[in-house]
């Protein structure tokens, strides 16, 4: 028989291609297992022959299909390369692993969808005795919550699940069902015998008030308002009776405004004939209408029933208006409830047969899928879109939790408070906004989502003390985290489950302060305040080498602050390079031979001799090194003895406090950062060490001034390799394809796009360029194959950001724009291609910053930019780390938490410790850890077009206040009185004048919509502006002078030369006789 004939589905043929896949499967284990002792043995494999974890993972998907699970296959590699000589089972591929399984210790109620141990309950106070809540609706745009009550109560909640205002309809019949109306801004309530509208925002005793349209044919069961974007002022009803009727009655403003206008009497209820109102109905079922939706995504209403032919109909509203035939889904005993999942695309229903059934919206003859498990009759279910999941609730009180696109139940929890008469929950829905599941009987319970917990309540908890080290390995995406009491612990980077942990490695009560993990991923060191250094295997964690502590060893002389791996050709040895607290640069060697690690060689101090004023110093290599083959080998300065020995002052602390390396491309580099702030690099390749940059000032003594000001805290080397130069610009963190929208409270008035988009206006079009060149011509040209010189960036103590050449030229000095500036910066993270640079300060930001188009000679200093900057931590920032392929951001903090980030935006995903799984995936959804407040900022580029706008000239107004400040009273000490109507010269109107003051922002409108203004005048917004002051009269200028001289003439008296007759001529021409404005001013109403 031909394999390849599946379409009957043989057993035989199953089984037989079941075996060909697993004896496949031996082959490629044995294949690995092999080639993994290989490494062991140090023989070397070609890249393209290595069998990594993709590599891995994408053969036993080609053997076995989509049925193996991402994580059981990391698990099965993980424990097939830390023992390949171990027995391994195929099942084990299928997730059959030992009762000690990783999974199995995490799964415990945290982890579940729903925190029940953390539920809220709210009384309803003033409800009457043996009430219940009836319906519950929630209005997402208002953040309100919507309660009815059997018994009449109708109450509006605010945010903070407060009551914002309620009314007490009394009615004789039972309240069945409540919506909002989104046109008319009211709410509106079924009974089983009348329609109730209510205007919840009326003041004072109109509160109480509210409109009853009546009488109706059948009794009414439920109620929906269908949202339609084509109407305004206006909204349409649903309602279902106990008829199989279907009813839609149409509600218009003018219904209810001018019924309140003509009635002068404040009445508490007011009746409205129901035959005034539009209205169709149309009998769908042949059973009682259990419950009516409108759903917008299908421009339809769903309506359900107890009817076992007709249990579902779906159709649109233009169906009520005739007898054409509509679509109807049947199912045994008929339907309690049904819901619609939008990204699913599906219907569920559920009634009294217990069972869920998920229904195409277009396909009512059979459905696509059921789930069972209920005991007793489904009464209400409700979805959460996001997440994908249904909730179910039975008459019981027990709740289902369903992951809809894999039919699988996540959780079942079960009310048992209450009595016997609160056992029944009437209503359920899903708060998308605050994360919560909302049930109403007696009483109002609450939900959280376990994730909304541990996120905005929860501080976060990684280790009991202080992070000393952070680690990523690429190779097996794991996370390594070592805390101040010395307790190593390994994680899972996808789900953030913990591996393993390693208590006391350096012996009890030795401080593990130091850490680095091999290329290959298979090994890491650790190094101590004691100097003591022990090499570990990181798949399980067990101990290979150790370098053991000295005799002569003072107590934290040896201090270890950095281990870095050296690339070795001997593949059975390992060579560290190690920093000490005191600045000593020391290489430690492990052969697979030797028991102990030894150190082969110390760096000398060039400190001295560079303080004599040599900037370049050459080295010397030891004879008794010249024959080993390491990377570094054992030097010496070769020094001229005519400079003068300085002796050290104790207050200069010159020790190097941080390094790097770069041993790539026919590099040997070692850059170091002094607590003075010299920059000093050594290279192996030239065998020189030369001083990069020495700041002015460095080694002399101030008291007033902060000895640390020249500290460097962290120095990278940032150097592109022809490979990245030649990769297409999508594959950065910058990349348009990737950068989704930030829609943080401070962040996003526009996109996150287009902050990317302004920075590869230029980088786009490189790129793009080079690809040209790279097709045309194979080899490539020698500008793009030949590797560019590093770049050195440091991050001192004065919070600035520098960036330097390899001849000490400096070529960008930033100062990192966070919420408060010069922040001293703690460390610093590039990703592989230099692309992306990271750093972290001491008020715990993260900054995020784009240098791909800015190492690119010629070094423009516009191409450095940042764009992003976030709190992650409200303590000091110890380490930051960038995953590439994740596209996360780790930070580690002396609060003891390492968290993790969307590199894209900000956002927070979770910590390390949580007892739920990690979600990398990108969503929209904006949360912070509950010892942060500060949203991310976006630094966006400033527009280039904004340059080239049209400057306008306005004409010069008359401005008051300058009026104010200069005094016309000059005019009136004139010798010559002036004539009436006479204006002088040197009136001060013309110097007054100035340019108007325009709005910088737009103003923001209060009212929208007046009807009294008509159609035109009645849709445009009406703003609020400052109204000006008040015009004041100008001074009459010489009637009252020309008054009080002719009067002074017949009295043979004169004025100008009486003192007291002065004064009191100066308060008379202070008052206006003659109004002027009006020739200068237009009229203005007050």
């Amino acid at each position: 028989m031909d394999i390849r004939d599946k379409k009957h589905f043989s057993p035989a043929v199953l089984i037989n291609n079941f075996r060909i896949a697993v004896n496949g499967f031996q082959k490629l284990v044995e294949e690995t297992a092999l080639q993994k002792k290989g490494e062991r043995a140090g023989l070397f494999f070609p890249k393209e022959d290595v069998i990594d974890y993709n590599k891995f993972y994408s053969s036993v998907q080609e053997l076995f299909g989509s049925e193996v699970k991402t994580q059981d296959v990391k698990c099965f590699y993980r424990k097939l390369c830390n023992n390949p000589d171990a027995s391994i089972d195929w099942c084990e591929i299928f997730g059959y692993f030992s009762e000690d399984d990783a999974l199995a210790s995490h799964m415990d109620e945290e982890n579940l969808v729903f925190l029940v141990s953390r539920k809220q309950r709210i009384i309803i106070s003033g409800s009457r005795r043996r009430d219940v809540i009836k319906c519950i609706v929630k209005v997402p745009q208002l953040d309100l919550l919507i309660t009815a009550s059997q018994k009449g109560l109708i109450t509006i909640f605010n945010s903070q699940m407060r009551v914002q205002t309620s009314t007490s309809v009394t009615d004789t019949s039972w309240i069945t069902g409540c919506d909002y109306l989104s046109q008319l801004k009211r709410i509106v309530a079924t009974t089983e015998r009348t329609i109730i509208v209510w205007d919840y925002k009326a003041q004072g005793n109109s509160q109480e008030n509210y409109y009853v349209i009546k009488p109706v044919d059948h009794c009414l069961l439920c109620v929906c308002v269908a949202s339609l974007p084509d109407q305004l002022c206006r909204d349409d009803i649903l309602l279902g009776d106990d008829g199989g009727f279907v009813n839609r009655f149409t509600i218009n403003s003018d219904d209810f405004g001018l019924k309140q206008a003509k009635t002068k009497k404040k009445l508490q209820t007011q009746v409205l004939d129901s035959k005034n109102f539009k209205s169709v109905k149309r009998k769908l079922h042949n059973d009682w209408v259990m419950k009516i939706r409108y759903i917008p995504s299908l421009n339809c209403f769903g309506s359900c029933s107890l009817d076992s032919v007709h249990s579902l109909v779906l159709e649109s509203l233009k169906r009520l208006e005739d007898n054409l035939p509509v679509r109807e889904f049947a199912m045994p005993r008929g339907a309690n409830t049904f819901c619609y999942c939008v990204k699913a695309n599906v219907l569920v229903t559920g009634g009294d047969d217990k069972v869920l059934r998920l229904w195409h919206p277009n396909i009512s003859t059979k459905p696509v899928g059921k789930l069972v498990g209920h005991m007793f009759s489904i009464t209400e279910m409700v979805t959460n879109e996001k997440e994908q999941h249904l909730i179910s609730l039975s008459s019981a009180k027990v709740f289902r939790v369903w992951d809809i696109q894999t039919l699988s139940l996540l959780q079942v929890f079960h009310d048992s408070q209450g009595g016997p008469g609160d056992m029944q929950i009437y209503s359920m829905i899903y708060d998308t906004n605050h994360g919560m599941l909302i049930a109403g009987s007696s009483v109002i319970d609450m939900y959280p989502l376990t994730k909304m917990i541990q996120d905005t309540k929860q501080v976060p908890h990684t280790h009991d003390r202080e992070i000393n080290v952070i680690l990523y390995n690429t190779y097996f995406a794991q996370v390594l985290t070592i805390c101040s009491e010395s307790i190593i612990k390994v994680w899972e980077l996808e789900t953030g489950l913990q591996i393993y942990q390693i208590l006391d490695p350096h012996g009890f009560s030795i401080e593990v302060t130091s850490a680095a993990v091999d290329e290959s991923g298979y090994f890491f060191a650790t190094g101590a305040y004691n100097g003591t250094v022990k090499i570990w295997d990181f798949g399980s964690g067990q101990e290979m080498k150790a370098l053991p502590e000295g005799k002569d060893w003072k107590e934290e002389e040896h201090w270890l602050k950095r281990l870095i791996f050296l690339k070795t050709q001997e593949k059975r040895q390992y060579l560290i390079l190690a920093l000490e607290l005191s600045g000593t640069i020391k290489m430690i060697q492990g052969r697979e031979d030797d028991v102990f690690l030894v150190v082969i060689w110390e760096l000398p101090d060039p400190m001295p001799h560079l303080h004599d004023g040599n900037h370049i110093i050459h080295l010397k290599t030891l004879s008794k090194n010249r024959n080993m083959d390491i990377p570094f080998p054992d030097v010496e300065l070769v020094v001229q003895r005519k400079f003068s020995q300085h002796t050290k002052n104790p207050a200069i602390n010159t020790e190097v406090s941080c390094m790097d390396l770069l041993q790539r491309e026919g590099y040997n580099l070692i850059v170091t950062g002094a607590l003075n702030g010299i920059i000093i690099l050594w290279n192996f390749v030239a065998s020189t060490v030369k001083e990069v940059y020495r700041p002015e000032g460095c080694f002399n003594v101030d008291p007033d001034l902060d000895p640390k000001r020249f500290k460097i805290n962290d120095i990278l080397f940032l150097f592109r390799t022809p490979e990245c130069a030649r990769k297409s610009s999508q594959d950065s963190i910058c990349s348009s394809s990737q950068c989704e929208s930030s829609k943080g409270p401070q962040s996003s008035k526009g996109s996150k796009q287009s902050i990317h988009d302004g920075d590869l206006k230029g980088e786009k079009t490189n790129v793009e360029r080079e690809q040209l060149l790279v097709d045309k011509n194979q080899p490539g040209s020698a500008n793009l194959t030949q590797a560019q010189p590093p770049i050195l960036v440091t991050a001192h103590e004065d919070g600035h950001l520098r960036l330097w050449t390899m001849e000490g030229k400096l070529l960008k000095d930033m100062l990192p724009f966070t919420k408060h500036s010069a922040i001293s910066l703690t460390s610093l993270y590039a990703d592989s291609c230099s692309r992306v640079l990271l750093a972290g300060n001491v008020e715990g930001h993260v900054i995020l910053c784009s240098i791909s188009s800015f190492l690119e000679p010629p070094h423009d200093e516009k191409k450095f930019r940042q764009l992003l900057s976030w709190r992650a931590h409200s303590l000091e920032i110890v380490q930051v780390i960038y995953v590439e392929d994740k596209q996360v951001v780790l930070t580690a903090s002396v609060d003891g938490s390492i968290r993790l980030w969307h590199a894209l935006n900000g956002h927070y995903c979770g910590y390390f410790g949580q007892r739920r799984f990690f979600e990398l995936s990108q969503t929209s959804d904006f949360i912070l850890p509950c010892d942060v407040t500060e949203a991310p900022i976006e630094i966006k580029e400033e527009s280039k077009l904004a340059d080239k706008r049209k400057k306008y000239e306005y004409p010069l107004i008359f401005d008051r206040e300058r009026w104010r400040k200069m005094s016309s009273m000059s005019l009136l000490f004139k010798r010559t009185p002036p004539k009436p109507f006479e204006v002088e010269q040197d009136f001060k109107f013309f110097k007054a004048l100035s340019s108007p003051k325009i709005h910088r922002h737009a103003l923001e409108g209060f009212m929208t919509e007046n009807r009294e203004a008509g159609i035109v005048f009645g849709s445009l917004p009406i703003y609020r502006v400052t109204s000006p002051t008040s015009l004041r009269f100008l001074p009459l200028i010489g009637s009252e002078a020309q008054k009080e001289s002719s009067d002074g003439k017949k009295k043979g008296i004169h004025v100008q030369h009486e003192k007291g007759g002065r004064k009191r001529s100066l308060k008379k021409n202070l008052v206006p006789q003659i109004n002027l404005a009006s020739s200068f001013f237009p009229a203005m109403p007050k």
